[in-house]
């Protein structure tokens, strides 16, 4: 059945955001930032909404989660300096395949819980390819419950079953799966494949211009 749309995920994959960065200069205080590793980043925080991601990295670092709340706004005003300062920029092969599927009549959809997402993709002019926008959408439950796809799949009236999901968190995959969707995990890191892979991702690659876009816009992900 052909491809109803497509649904992005925007830190880590459309953005090379400094949302890691900002998660783990925030810590400062609370415990050592060095102990906050990519590894950590993609297991418990990357795709999950924010308070529910400093919950749960301060959990695994040992540190009361009664400050998650004082963590989480530390966070935000980290996320917001490095914004300002222009601390991101695009993936470039998130944006050629988001332009491919755009162009072969595919409705694109940002959902994310990042509400600093809109703000990266408008300046760097890339908002207008995307029909949909539920960037800092905040649905009932947070990934890996599939709530944010159901809500983007909903808002281009495309049914689930004919959707792709484009993500680089295992919570995110588990979501897109848990949502009746096609998953295709992007793996910005060499240890992100297997976790990709674990979560339930039917497609792993670590370059996005791996994936054969024409199949995908019949509904089939696969290798070029």
């Amino acid at each position: 059945m052909p491809l109803a749309a497509a649904l992005f995920d925007a830190d880590g994959v459309l953005l090379d955001s400094p949302h890691e960065r900002a998660w783990r200069e925030a810590l400062a205080g609370l415990a050592d930032p060095a102990r906050f590793t990519t590894a950590l980043y993609q297991r418990e925080v990357a795709g999950k909404p924010r308070l529910d991601g400093a919950r749960a990295a301060l959990a695994a670092l040992g540190v009361p989660v009664e400050r998650a709340e004082d963590y989480a706004a530390r966070k935000q005003a980290m996320i917001e300096q490095l914004i300002a300062a222009g601390a991101f920029a695009a993936w470039p092969d998130a944006v050629t395949l988001a332009r491919a599927l755009h162009a072969a009549g595919v409705p694109l959809a940002v959902a994310s819980s990042s509400h600093n997402a809109a703000a990266m993709l408008c300046r760097l002019d890339l908002l207008a390819l995307f029909a949909a926008d539920l960037s800092g959408h905040a649905p009932a439950h947070g990934k890996p419950a599939p709530d944010i796809f159901l809500a983007a799949a909903a808002a281009l009236a495309a049914p689930p079953a004919r959707c792709v999901v484009v993500e680089d968190a295992p919570s995110g995959i588990a979501a897109a799966r848990a949502g009746g969707m096609l998953a295709l995990g992007i793996a910005r890191h060499p240890a992100d494949v297997n976790l990709l892979e674990r979560a339930g991702a039917h497609l792993v690659v670590r370059d996005l211009a791996e994936v054969d876009v024409t199949a995908l816009t019949q509904g089939t992900l696969r290798h070029r």
